[in-house]
C-alpha cells in the first residue's frame, strides 16, 4: 500500500464513570519534500555535550517517508509511536496536544477520571487533620478511591516515547499541555521546539507525615528520561503554563500542590545533553538522580550537559545532583523580586558537579550564599561565574554565608565535549535571544 494511503491504529483510554476504549485512526503524513539536514532531520553537532559521547544521537533522522508523522492530539501521538515502534521516526507535533483529552483530542476535566465516589471535598473532609490526626498517611475508602482515579488519570498523561525518535514541534506554537512524556528504558532521542506546560496531578495525596506541617505531594513531570542513553533535548520551554505554583489554593495550611517537576533524568539515564531551552515559574525544577539509595543503578552514568539554557524564577533544583558528572555551562539564572526563591544547584549524593561561565541576574539585597545548596558531601568545581555582571566565586561566598555547610572545591574531572564556551557576561543576551521553543539556532 502506498505510505500516503497508510493507517494507524491505536487505543486511547478515557473515562466518565468507568473506562472506554476508542480505535482511533491517524492518516498517514505524505513524505518530506526532501531528507536535508532541516530541524527535523538534524543530529546532535560532534562534541556537543555527554549526548555525543559514544555514538552521538540522531533520534529519527534515517527515518524513511512512511515513519514521518504530523500529530495533533494524544491519540495521534501515540499512535506514531506505536506505528513505528523502534524504527527512526519523526513525529512532528502541530498546533496543541492536551494529555487530559478525549479521542477527539477534546480536553477533559479531573472528574472524568473520579472513581468510587471519590471527591476533593470529601477527601478534604475525611483527612482533615483535625478528624485525621497527623501521625499516619490517609488510608481507607477515600484514599483507596483518590489512588483508583489517580491510575485512570496517569494511563492518559504518561505517554511513552520509543527509541530512535525525534519529536518536533512545527513553527513556533507547537504545544503540549498536560502530558509527561516518558523516555524511559530507551536509547537515541531527540526532543525540539515544543512548549511543555501544566503536566497536573488531578488527585495529589496528602501526607501529614511530610516534614513539620505535612504536605500534598503530585505525580508528574513535563519530560522524564529513565534509564536512557543518548538523549538530545534542545529549544524547549518547560512551565506550568496557566497553572502556577504561586496561584495554587491552600489545604491544610499547605499548598496544594498539582506539580511534581518539569524535567528529570534518573535511574541510570546516561549521556543527555540539555541545550538552549527555558525552564521558568516553577518549584521543583529539575532532578538530576532523584534517590541517594539509587547508587547501584546511578554510578558510573547520569552524565547530563546542560548549556545556553534559561532558568527563570525557579525555586529550587537547577538542578539538584546525585551521583552524575553534570557538566553546566553557559546558562542563565534569573530571579526577579518577589519570586520564590531556594536555591539553584543542589549538591547531592556523590555529585561530580562542573558549573562555569554561567550568568546569574538576581535582584537587589539577594542572597548569594544560596546560589548553592549543600545536601551532601560532595566536592564541586563552580569557576567563572558572573553574578549581576561580576565575577563571583560561588563556592567561597557560599562557605562564608553558610559556615555550617561547608563546600569544598574540585569535581574530580574536566568537561571536554563543549561546541563553544561564550564569556559569561555574553550569556544573557544570547540566551535570550536564542533560548526556548521557537526561537533561532544560534549555536
Amino acid at each position: 500500500m502506498p505510505a500516503r494511503m497508510r493507517h494507524v491504529r491505536a487505543t486511547a483510554v478515557v473515562t466518565g464513570c468507568a473506562s472506554l476504549a476508542l480505535a482511533v485512526s491517524l492518516p498517514a503524513q505524505a513524505a518530506p519534500k526532501h531528507h536535508g539536514k532541516g530541524i527535523e532531520r538534524s543530529v546532535l553537532p560532534a562534541g556537543d555535550g555527554w549526548a555525543s559521547a559514544d555514538g552521538s544521537t540522531t533520534g529519527g533522522a534515517a527515518a524513511t517517508p512512511e515513519h514521518v508523522y504530523t500529530v495533533t492530539n494524544r491519540a495521534e501521538l501515540i499512535a506514531a509511536f506505536e506505528d513505528a515502534g523502534d524504527a527512526p521516526k519523526i513525529v512532528r507535533i502541530a498546533g496543541t496536544v492536551h494529555g487530559n483529552s478525549d479521542a477527539a483530542g477534546t480536553p477533559i476535566g479531573c472528574e472524568a477520571y473520579q472513581q468510587d465516589g471519590y471527591t476533593l471535598e470529601k477527601y478534604l473532609a475525611a483527612y482533615d487533620p483535625a478528624v485525621w490526626g497527623t501521625a499516619e498517611v490517609p488510608s481507607g475508602p477515600l484514599e483507596e478511591a483518590r489512588a483508583a482515579s489517580a491510575k485512570l488519570q496517569a494511563a492518559a498523561v504518561n505517554v511513552n516515547v520509543p527509541s530512535n525518535t525525534t519529536l518536533v514541534g512545527v513553527g513556533k506554537d507547537a504545544t503540549i499541555i498536560g502530558a509527561s512524556l516518558q523516555v524511559k528504558n530507551v536509547s537515541n532521542v531527540i526532543v525540539r521546539n515544543i512548549s511543555f506546560e501544566d503536566t497536573y496531578d488531578c488527585f495529589p495525596q496528602w501526607d501529614p507525615t511530610d516534614g513539620d506541617q505535612g504536605a500534598w505531594n503530585s505525580e508528574y513531570d513535563n519530560l522524564v528520561v529513565y534509564g536512557s542513553r543518548h538523549v538530545w533535548v534542545d529549544h524547549n520551554t518547560f512551565s506550568d503554563g496557566d497553572r502556577p505554583d504561586a496561584g495554587q489554593p491552600h489545604y491544610f495550611g499547605q499548598v496544594y500542590q498539582q506539580h511534581d517537576g518539569l524535567f528529570d533524568i534518573v535511574r541510570g539515564a546516561d549521556l543527555v545533553t540539555v541545550s538552549w531551552n527555558v525552564l521558568k515559574d516553577h518549584d521543583k525544577t529539575m532532578l538530576i538522580g532523584n534517590s541517594d539509595g539509587a547508587g547501584a543503578s546511578d554510578r558510573g552514568k547520569l552524565r547530563v550537559t546542560l548549556h545556553h539554557n534559561l532558568f527563570k524564577d525557579v525555586k529550587e533544583r537547577a538542578p539538584r545532583v546525585r551521583f552524575g558528572q553534570v557538566d553546566s555551562y553557559n546558562n542563565h539564572f534569573v530571579a526577579t523580586k518577589g519570586s520564590a526563591y531556594g536555591y539553584t544547584y543542589g549538591i547531592g549524593a556523590e555529585s561530580e558537579l562542573v558549573a562555569e561561565h554561567n550568568a546569574f541576574t538576581v535582584p537587589k539585597g539577594f542572597d548569594k550564599a544560596a546560589i548553592l545548596k549543600k545536601w551532601s558531601e560532595s566536592s564541586l568545581t563552580a569557576e567563572n561565574n558572573y553574578v549581576n555582571g561580576r565575577k563571583t566565586d560561588l563556592i567561597a561566598v557560599h562557605n562564608a554565608g553558610v559556615p555550617a555547610e561547608q563546600l569544598t572545591e574540585g569535581a574530580g574531572w574536566t568537561p571536554e565535549l563543549r561546541t563553544k564556551v561564550n564569556h559569561p557576561l555574553a550569556v544573557p543576551l544570547l540566551v535570550g535571544l536564542g533560548a526556548g521553543a521557537g526561537r533561532p539556532t544560534l549555536r
